[in-house]
């Protein structure tokens, strides 16, 4: 090892070929990112042992409507033979689980809404992991169940492996004209739709639909014989229903109330029409004073009207909220992909800019309508927002932990040439990190065709392995300064013969943090942590061993003249007198008068 590395030091040309190596190494590492062959998330898929499945069918529908898809859904998972059993929660949500307290199941309470929650057997015992499960199903249940009723959303909901948002993509949509914003959310939905990787996209916003009042006619009313209260409340007990009596029981101290209204087939109306709906009416008929029979669409006035849809808001301002999941791919590329394709195809009706601030969302857009200049705003939230900000601080981190390192050593050496060495050798531990998260995608896709991600646990691993790979290059530039201080050996052979006899060290140093990270390696959410550990501990290993004796070789910093010139007095026309702290002999250098 000492021959090894001093004719590497002993040769221009051989040091050259090392550095050179490191930069290759360097950038084509860094590339693995922007060309997809390492892949970033925040957090890797989790299998669990339950997952729920949210249904929202159209604004109007009857909970006849909602429980058809409920019990469509219902018989196509009886299928699978790793569920165990379902429970389903209708014009309600489920009791609240750690997504659905962000995801608002609480609440849910229309006729249009349900929650069918699945269990499986134990995570443990299965071949199939929950999310490639969801990943199976989900097109089928679209196809069987989707087309029941109209405007039908079925969506997955898995348990996160960090913290819960309202979905993987948000776009909340900003402005002051509903119907405008209601035409911009349908076009984003759409191109979420297409883009590759993006599934359950839904638009958070009431159907419109038609509905009719039915305005008693008083005239005609007291032609007839009948009184206005007698027309409200037959309508209301034909359709609503209420309690007409009580009964009375020895069994109960309660008395029981007598519910009364029309059959169901008797209140259905067959077509979605205002001829319909006549015709229902005009078969229902009220007796007046004289005994007569009079049909009720003789009396009562229909009035179409549009539905009244619910208005979000969120900071004072109109909104709505689009979402969609990825399936088993990272958001950040989805996200990439659908902004640029909103950015083109919108751009054929609104003016699209980026937004700027420091207060503001990087991939938020500025829309204005071409032809009313109305103004919009598309903000992006969601996992994407959450992920990009853990990146951010863990970004902040890490440069503050270089900072520090670079003035402690400044300190300790007198010498930023010397403290440069150490950052550099830090830092160069990433070759491992993003080469070993490759190495490691390779096997992932080979073994079990999921994706391996560089994720917030990978750069947590990388923040840690700063002061492992510095405390290397600490002892190899401390160990050939004492050597150079007390022996006056040729710089050269002591940082060869330094790096030959912490070697031993530094490389069990590493393999004990590799046995120790084999076992995080295995685990889905912090295998990236393992992962950046193992392969940034080989790296640092290497680049200690061979690439900062490069840098001290040529770091003046290192050299006996500069190093010891604040410990040696010459006087003219005397002998050298040296302090304390140097030794009395020193004949590699022949100082004379």
């Amino acid at each position: 090892m000492e021959n090894f590395v001093y004719m590497i030091l002993s040769s221009k040309r051989n040091k050259f070929i090392v550095i050179m190596i490191v930069i290759l190494a360097m950038a084509g590492s860094v590339m693995l990112i922007p060309t997809n062959l390492v892949l970033a998330r925040m957090l890797p898929g989790k299998s669990a042992n339950t997952f729920t499945i949210y249904v929202d069918t159209a604004t109007n529908a009857s909970v006849k409507e909602t429980k058809s898809v409920t019990s469509c859904i219902v018989n196509t998972m009886t299928q699978e033979k790793e569920v165990t059993d379902m429970e389903i929660f209708l014009g309600q949500g489920a009791p609240l689980d750690y997504a659905g307290l962000v995801k608002g199941s609480a609440m849910k309470s229309l006729k249009n809404q349900a929650e069918i929650v699945i269990n499986l057997t134990d995570k443990h015992a299965r071949d199939e992991s929950s999310f490639k499960m969801v990943h199976r199903i989900r097109p089928i249940l679209n196809k069987a169940c989707g087309s029941l009723v109209e405007n039908t959303s079925i969506r997955f909901t898995e348990m996160p492996a960090g913290p819960p948002t309202l979905a993987t993509i948000v776009i909340e949509v900003y402005g002051k004209n509903d119907e405008l914003m209601r035409e911009a959310s349908i076009n984003v939905a759409d191109i979420l739709s297409d883009t590759e990787g993006l599934v359950d996209v839904d638009i958070m916003q009431d159907d419109l639909y038609t509905k009719y009042d039915l305005v008693p006619d008083k005239e005609k009313i007291i032609r007839s014989g009948l009184s206005v209260d007698q027309v409200n409340q037959i309508i209301f007990l034909a359709f609503q229903g209420m309690p007409i009596a009580v009964k009375n029981t020895r069994d109960q101290q309660d008395q029981i109330p007598i519910f009364l209204r029309l059959d169901h087939k008797a209140r259905i109306v067959d077509f979605d029409t205002e001829a319909a709906l006549l015709n229902k009416l005009s078969s229902l008929k009220l007796m007046n004073v004289k005994g007569m029979m009079v049909p009720l669409s003789e009396i009562i006035e229909l009035k179409a009207l549009q539905s009244s849809p619910t208005i979000f808001r969120k900071n004072l301002k109109n909104m709505v909220t689009i979402t969609a999941e990825c399936d088993m791919v990272s958001q950040v590329y989805p996200l990439l992909e659908s902004r640029e394709m909103m950015i083109e195809k919108l751009g054929n009706k609104y003016e699209v800019s980026k937004v700027e601030g420091i207060n503001t969302f990087m991939f938020d857009l500025n829309l204005v309508d071409r032809k009313t200049g109305e103004k919009m705003l598309l903000r992006w939230d969601g996992e994407m927002k959450v992920s990009l900000d853990t990146f951010r601080d863990l970004g902040g981190a890490f440069i503050s932990a270089l900072v520090l390192m670079f003035l402690l050593m400044v300190v300790y050496y007198k010498s930023f040439a010397l403290s440069g060495i150490v950052l550099i050798g830090s830092f160069l531990s990433i070759i491992g990190v993003l080469a070993g998260h490759w190495v490691a995608d390779q096997f992932s896709l080979f073994m079990t065709d999921v994706n391996f991600y560089l994720t917030s646990t990978s750069l947590i691993g990388f923040i840690s392995l700063m002061g492992i790979s510095a405390r290397s290059s600490l002892l190899l530039i401390d160990f050939s300064m004492a050597l150079i201080a007390d022996t006056g050996m040729e710089k050269k052979r002591a940082i060869a013969i330094a790096t030959a006899t912490r070697a031993k060290p530094i490389m069990l140093t590493a393999v004990a943090i590799i046995l120790g990270s084999l076992l995080l390696s295995t685990d889905p959410i912090f295998g990236g942590l393992g992962v950046a550990l193992i392969f940034g501990s080989m790296a640092a290993t290497l680049v200690s061993l061979f690439f900062i004796p490069v840098l001290m070789d040529n770091a003046r910093a290192l050299m006996p003249d500069d190093y010891f010139m604040n410990q040696i007095k010459v006087k003219k026309g005397s002998w050298c007198v040296m302090t304390d702290n140097v030794k009395a002999l020193f004949p590699p250098y022949n100082m004379r008068k």
